[in-house]
């Protein structure tokens, strides 16, 4: 270590390790760390559905930073990305024509994709503004054949959005009254950058492989409902978070217990058309309790990883190597994308839903991601390749 590792970080009293602070507890090379923003109007608003998906990682053992940002509007899909070198100052959250400002942690954050000869048909400068406290959710942690994958750590938070959308040309006006979404950091461990040589992971093992998903941010007028599960094949649980986080900071989360998913599939594919959460909530002293039940119905589907970095294309991967500064747009119909993609991307479904709770109903909206990748039997998903009747 030597005096060029400084950074203006290093005058602020946050280190967790003896290292100046530019390098992290860990020489795992998949290291992260990470912002990720939505951002849509509401949906019995006059804009019509949109879902804006923003993201901003460092790999700091990687040497790289990157950020992308993602439109779905009708039958576009269109993509906004670029990568750099990773400089000394971990705290410079810019990237090409990307950046974020922190106004105020946990409650303001600016997010800006100025407008570029790279990426000619999508700006934006907005400002999030949190409209209920962030949340720490379950640590993610899991090993394959001995091997960390996941030791992963997240806070989520719902807000609204203001400032202005540039596409095409055309500007849309971005309010707090009509725009809402939420935004998460994470950071820790988990695959990214070139891909690694499979080694005894390429042989046949006898558990199929499976990536089983659910993420839900839903917001209701007083209170917002999150929402994890990660399982294997089996429907064992690798993690797992269910919270209402009340707008009123002064009432505590609420834990709702154990979450339980039913799942219904549009024909041909694994694409959700409707979901069921159910949450078994702890029971009160001597008493009973009905489980809370929500709804969701997808709206507008955002294919997150189709173009954006998460390890669909094998030349554009979340922390790989670019070069000093690389800035690209891509755009195509969204109907246009591949089956294949499809089946093993993510999907971040912007959805209405409703909830019932002791015989009482209300309605509200938001993120519903999902991804049912690889053999599920419980939905008739018995390889790989199988998709709905």
């Amino acid at each position: 270590m030597n005096a060029s590792d400084l950074s203006p970080s290093d005058d602020y009293p946050i280190h967790q390790v003896p290292e100046v602070l530019r390098h992290v507890g860990t020489s795992d090379r998949n290291f992260y760390d990470r912002y990720y923003f939505n951002c849509a109007p509401r949906l019995d608003g006059a804009a019509g559905p949109m879902f804006l998906i923003i993201g901003m990682g460092q790999y700091p053992n990687l040497g790289v930073a990157d950020a992308f940002a993602v439109l779905r509007r009708g039958d576009d899909h269109l993509v906004a990305r670029a990568s750099k070198a990773l400089g000394a100052d971990r705290m410079d959250t810019s990237v090409g024509p990307f950046r974020i400002e922190v106004i105020e942690g946990l409650r303001a954050l600016r997010v800006v994709l100025a407008p570029s000869e790279d990426t000619p048909d999508l700006s934006f400068d907005l400002t999030f503004t949190a409209a209920a406290p962030a949340r720490l959710e379950s640590r993610h942690f899991d090993r394959t054949l001995g091997r960390v994958t996941f030791d992963t750590q997240r806070f989520v938070q719902a807000g609204s959005w203001r400032g202005h959308l540039i596409v095409d040309g055309g500007s849309i006006a971005v309010t707090d009254e009509m725009w809402i979404g939420n935004r998460d950091r994470s950071w820790g461990v988990r695959p990214v950058g070139e891909p690694e040589p499979p080694g005894r992971r390429a042989a046949e093992t006898a558990e199929p492989s499976c990536f089983f998903w659910i993420y839900a941010v839903l917001q209701f007028d007083d209170a917002v409902i999150i929402t994890i599960m990660q399982e294997d094949a089996r429907g064992r649980r690798i993690v797992e978070d269910a919270t209402r986080v009340w707008r009123d900071p002064a009432r505590e989360p609420e834990h709702l217990g154990r979450p339980e998913h039913a799942l219904t599939f549009h024909p041909g594919g694994r694409e959700v058309s409707r979901a069921v959460l159910t949450f078994h909530r702890p029971l009160p002293e001597g008493g009973t309790r009905e489980a809370l039940r929500v709804e969701c119905t997808p709206v507008l589907a955002n294919y997150i990883g189709v173009g954006t970095g998460y390890g669909l294309e094998q030349d554009w991967r979340h922390g790989m190597w670019q070069g000093a500064l690389a800035v690209q747009q891509l755009r195509q119909p969204a109907s246009s994308i591949e089956d294949w993609k499809r089946m093993f991307c993510p999907i971040d479904n912007l959805a209405r839903c409703t909830l019932t709770e002791d015989g009482r109903t209300s309605t509200g909206e938001g993120l519903f991601e999902v991804a049912v990748i690889g053999a599920y039997p419980r939905y008739g998903f018995d390889d790989i390749g199988a998709v709905a009747p």
